[in-house]
């Protein structure tokens, strides 16, 4: 169906369309609701070259002026628009003609008309374009000057003066133990023993904190606490999601976990590491494990491995999870909102559809060639062996009927039979006989074009039977057949078509049988027709998987599996960096029309969006464009990179960002609430390195974070969403800090192994490893991780949910993991009740118990079978669970 772009808009001239220029929400309403409705209904019978009753709905004009009798909308008045009444089949004009149309989409056009039918002049996008000229993140990012620099931290300065200003303060300093165990959990993900508590709160000197934050930045934990935050931006997980029958492990994911966990403790300047994620194969590298930075783009769902739908999820996660900007939005149409066109989305498509994932991905690391690796590297042979021998085997036996001479021979007979038939009707009869359609269509068409071989064919089976044998020697004679085919021909002397048939059939199964083509040219010609890679025995583009029987396909896909899953799990394996390649052959994108590659428009060059890069950007034109994809986006003119990344960090510090909407900065944005403290804090960032640790550093000394959590009577009316500052957020652990203050409260934490590959955390004997180091199955996601408002792997995660559900508290109450805990951690104490009491207060809440505590759970804990109980009772409570 031929359909130009509906652009419905308000006339002012006209008297019947509204004067007032269209609200947001009309536009989002009409691009969401109403285009689509014209675009798959009506645009077929009323576009370019078609106007049934003299309407058209693809341009302005045309729109005011409606049929030959006059307007069809009335705005405002839904009873009196004729395009109402025939919508809703009243009367004799109801459309679409063929078939009624849906409900909702009847009612989308209601409200349409009833809000006025207002649209804007031009396209949606042109009006976001003009929108975004002063949008606040699209703006270049200058360092505004301090207010009242010489009296308080920068951070505060910006926070103070706006708090001030709506008469507010900030709150009172948290006590030490709470703003010690604060930066615990916010740095390493792990509450402090009591000794360091005791340690900071006897600590008196003014850089005692200053001190707390720089050890706590400098330990190997911080970049397991901080790699984990990354790998809700990436959407990790150890597994592919539903790829049919496949595989659906990622063995080498969590080399890329290692990759995070290295960059945060070496503060790897964040520039860089954005280029390595999306370039490291184009780099200069430290060494071969930064190829693993590359997980970044390729450790994501498959999506039954439709390419465009991967393609789309790394322009998602690059455009969002880097920059801020909803660019998959576009991926049908121009952006609803944000000034992306669709050529802009399929500028970055180009990029990632010129790059490739190899299947020898590369070594990593130092690794001895022990006698277990070389056992390891000999059976996963032995192993991939037997598949591809099965594999080849496979194709060998479904083919072979078709290579067979008494096969070929009723394939030409078949052709002879449905001569003149269409192809469904060829296909039809060839059903009924049982003879695969596919193969038919193939001979059918070589029966037609290769006159060297089949012209002889095609000319008898025009002659009449009772002649054939009387016109035989002189018709083959007389034919432009090669040699070897003439002179089979002319020694067989076949008295019928079902004889030449078979004199055919047996030459070419002999040529399919040789298979390489030595001999004469003509030999070769015939070998090639056969068995060539368009040979006629190949199934339609090489799908010879189509042949083969079920039970044959699942024998190999368990000897295939088995290879994978072996080279998954041998803890022997060696570490593989998850990389993407560029194309040997690069080629330059093409829009799909309404998102359909099969509906291909005009090619656009490989760039960077409009929005990002000015108006004066460039092509790419190294390979991809994945290199340069990922220097524009580190560009310091680029404004949107360090204020995104920034706003990441403030949100997983503070709980909440100075952008509420930490991967979307578009006009449908929140806007920050303290955008000079947002440009200051962006600006610095790039001034000093692109540092993530100073970062840190910068926000945890600040007043703002070492402020009590504690809410006044007054900051509850005038802030109550604290958007101001005016305290701390408090928190719940996530599920990572939980289960890992859990085991380090029960003595049983692994803290000393660093980096390896995924563990089960839910199967018992459970492991002693940090969280991080859990199994994401991104298919069957485990319920506990649901329930604790895990990261979804699905997509990139911009921030976690904070849910409080039963499930929560049943699992801390009856999970066989948080029961074992508790009487690991009971049998941790020693010495009297009392000494016993204040040991587990110390092991579990890094305190002593206060006086009314220690009586109450002396007497509690008399019987000797409540220890257990006693220690469950204070991991379940909320002191323990939350941070203020």
């Amino acid at each position: 169906m031929r359909y130009a772009i509906v652009c419905l808009i308000a006339l002012g001239s006209s008297p019947a369309f509204a004067a007032e220029k269209p609200s947001v929400e009309q536009l989002d309403f009409f691009e969401k609701s109403v285009r689509p409705v014209f675009l798959d209904h009506c645009v077929r019978c009323h576009g370019e070259k078609k106007q049934e009753a003299g309407l058209r709905l693809d341009s302005p004009a045309a729109i005011r002026k409606g049929t030959d009798a006059g307007p069809i909308v009335v705005p405002g008045d839904v009873e009196k628009s004729l395009l109402m009444k025939t919508v809703r089949r009243i009367g004799d004009n109801a459309m679409p003609p063929d078939k009624e149309l849906p409900k909702e989409k009847v009612e989308a056009l209601a409200r349409w008309v009833k809000l006025g039918a207002a649209m804007s002049e031009g396209t949606v996008q042109q009006v976001a374009g003009d929108t975004a000229k002063n949008h606040w993140a699209f703006q270049p990012v200058k360092k505004p000057d301090v207010p009242n620099p010489k009296s308080i931290n920068p951070v505060d300065s910006f926070i103070v003066q706006k708090l001030t200003a709506n008469s507010l303060s900030l709150a009172a300093p948290a006590d030490k133990r709470t703003l010690i165990r604060r930066a615990y959990f916010d740095l390493i993900g792990l509450p402090p023993t009591y000794e360091e508590v005791q340690a900071f709160e006897k600590d008196t000197s003014p850089n005692a904190f200053e001190n707390v934050v720089d050890r706590l930045l400098a330990m190997p934990e911080y970049g397991e606490r901080w790699a984990r935050h990354w790998m809700d931006v990436a959407r990790y997980a150890d597994t592919k999601g539903y790829v049919f029958t496949e595989d659906r492990n990622y063995p080498y994911a969590y080399t890329y976990r290692e990759y995070l966990i290295r960059s945060f403790n070496d503060d790897k300047p964040y520039d860089r590491f954005v280029l390595e994620q999306l370039a490291a194969d184009k780099l200069q590298l430290d060494g071969p494990p930064s190829l693993a930075a590359m997980g970044f783009l390729t450790v994501g769902r498959r999506f039954s491995n439709n390419i465009h739908d991967i393609i789309d999820d790394r322009i998602d996660l690059v455009s969002r999870g880097l920059m801020g900007l909803s660019v998959g939005c576009a991926r049908c149409h121009d952006h609803k909102f944000d000034p992306i066109p669709i050529g802009d989305y399929y500028s970055l498509y180009g990029v990632f559809q010129n790059s490739n994932e190899p299947k020898d991905l590369p070594l990593i690391g130092e690794y001895q060639r022990s006698a277990e690796v070389a056992a390891f590297e000999i059976e996963l042979a032995k192993k991939e062996k037997a598949a591809a021998d099965y594999e080849k085997q496979m194709y060998a036996d479904a083919l072979a009927p078709f290579k067979k001479a008494g096969s070929i021979a009723t394939m030409l007979v078949a052709t002879k039979e449905t001569q003149g038939f269409a192809n469904d009707r060829a296909d039809k009869w060839a059903v009924e006989r049982k003879i695969d359609p596919r193969i038919l269509d193939r001979w059918r068409n070589a029966s037609r074009g290769h006159d060297v071989v089949f012209g002889i064919w095609r000319t008898l089976t025009a002659v009449p039977e009772k002649d054939f044998a009387g016109k035989y020697i002189e018709t083959v004679k007389a034919s432009n057949t090669v040699g070897i085919l003439k002179t089979a021909l002319l020694e067989s002397r076949p008295k019928n078509l079902t004889e030449l048939a078979t004199v055919y059939g047996e030459l070419l199964a002999e040529a399919a049988r040789d298979g390489t083509g030595r001999g004469p040219a003509e030999w070769q010609a015939i070998v090639n027709l056969m068995v060539g890679p368009e040979g006629i025995t190949n199934p339609p583009n090489g799908d010879a998987d189509k042949l083969v029987a079920i039970a044959v396909k699942r024998g190999f896909r368990t000897l295939r599996n088995d290879a994978a899953k072996f080279r998954a799990n041998a803890p022997a394996s060696p570490p593989r960096a998850m990389v993407m390649n560029d194309n040997a052959r690069i080629g330059e994108p093409v829009v799909f029309l309404r998102g359909n590659p099969n509906n291909r428009g005009t090619q656009v060059p490989r760039r960077m969006p409009a929005v990002a890069a000015g108006a004066d950007r460039k092509p790419f034109a190294n390979g991809s464009g994945r290199l340069d994809l990922a220097q524009s986006i580190v560009r310091p003119d680029n404004p949107l990179t360090a204020r995104v990344i920034v706003n990441r960090i403030w949100t997983w510090h503070f709980g909440q960002g100075l952008v509420r909407t930490p991967s979307d900065f578009g006009l449908r944005s929140d806007p920050p609430t303290h955008p000079e403290l947002l440009d200051w804090l962006a600006a610095t960032f790039v001034e000093d390195g692109w540092s993530i640790k100073k970062l840190h550093r910068r926000l945890m000394l600040s007043d703002a974070y070492r402020q009590s959590s504690l809410v006044s009577v007054d900051a509850a009316k005038k802030d109550p969403e604290n958007r101001l500052l005016s305290r701390f957020n408090r928190h719940r652990l996530d599920f990572e800090q939980l289960r890992d203050a859990l085991l380090f409260s029960s003595g049983e934490l692994d803290r000393a192994t660093i980096g390896g590959k995924s563990v089960d955390l839910f199967a018992a004997p459970f492991t002693k490893r940090r969280a991080l180091y859990g199994f994401v199955d991104r298919q069957n996601l485990p319920g506990t991780f649901r329930a604790f408002d895990f990261a979804s792997p699905e997509q990139h995660t911009p921030q976690r949910f904070q849910t409080t559900v039963p499930q929560q508290a049943l699992f801390l109450m009856n999970s066989p993991f948080v029961v074992e805990r508790a009487k690991a951690a009971a049998e941790r104490t020693t010495g009297t009740t009392e000494e016993r009491v204040r040991g587990l207060y110390r092991a579990t809440l890094s305190r002593n118990p206060t006086e009314a505590e220690l009586k109450l759970a002396s007497e509690f804990a008399a019987n000797a079978s409540a220890w257990e109980l006693l220690a469950q009772v204070l991991l379940l409570s909320n002191e323990f669970a939350f941070v203020d």
